[in-house]
């Protein structure tokens, strides 16, 4: 893979990305080539993208998308960074939401919502990211939201990452649950419902006596996708407290 060509087209509207076959006028745009892949994701999962199935959808050849884009593997860049870019974080200069635990929040909760309404995303590498601006600007976003807190720039940096982390990995297990309830048809309450004989008939109270406290107690009242946003909910604000601890005042 040509990193460049993807780096180019990811950050075409710098004015410096390679335009289709010249002769004719273009039948596409990328923006109808990326749209159209990410529907398709969206409906029956990634793996079922292809360039072919792509050229169908939008009736044209399979090779005239090859003058749009390389190959999968840099659609697949401009699909990521296309729907990252749907938080539509406030940039520099922009209003945003007051305070810093306000601000986080709200890169949390749009980072959440682009999960759920595209959860093939789950599947996206945040070790080796790709460097489109849908992904920079939530980082830029975040790392505003924590630079003039008063941290060291090492801290701020931690904290930024921390926060990243954190959000990634629920909204991560957050797609892979839509995603299942799409594929198999089934919720995940129906799911534990089925399943309701382990522990009626194998649980061992006696074994699992803080757990069998927790149940009697009430703690496992709420259905599947309540206890998901209170647990992800209580975790983040309990790391905003510890880095609200570091601030010195």
């Amino acid at each position: 893979m040509d990193f460049e060509r993807s780096l180019e087209l990811l950050w075409r509207d710098r004015g410096e990305a390679r335009q289709p076959t010249r002769g004719r006028k273009p039948k596409l745009t990328l923006g109808q080539v990326i749209a159209t892949a990410v529907a398709l994701a969206d409906g029956a999962g990634e793996a079922t993208v292809s360039m072919s199935r792509i050229a169908e959808e939008l009736g044209v050849g399979t090779m005239t998308l090859y003058t749009y884009v390389p190959g999968k593997t840099e659609l697949l860049d401009l699909m990521v960074d296309t729907v990252l870019a749907e938080r539509g974080l406030p940039g520099p200069g922009d209003p945003r939401p007051d305070g810093w635990r306000e601000q986080v929040r709200l890169y949390a909760e749009r980072t959440l919502a682009v999960f759920r309404a595209h959860p093939w995303l789950r599947s996206t590498s945040m070790v080796r990211p790709v460097l489109g601006p849908g992904l920079m600007a939530g980082q830029e976003y975040l790392i505003a939201a924590v630079s003039d807190i008063g941290l060291a720039p090492r801290k701020a940096a931690a904290a930024a990452n921390s926060i990243e982390i954190y959000v990634q990995a629920n909204a991560t297990l957050f797609a892979e649950t839509v995603q299942v309830e799409q594929q198999t048809g089934q919720s995940t309450d129906a799911w534990w419902g089925q399943r309701s004989v382990f522990w009626e008939k194998y649980f061992d109270v006696e074994r699992h006596p803080a757990m069998t406290r927790i149940w009697e107690t009430g703690g496992y009242d709420a259905e599947t996708c309540e206890a998901a946003d209170e647990t992800f909910t209580f975790g983040l604000e309990r790391m905003l407290d510890g880095i609200e601890a570091l601030i010195p005042h």
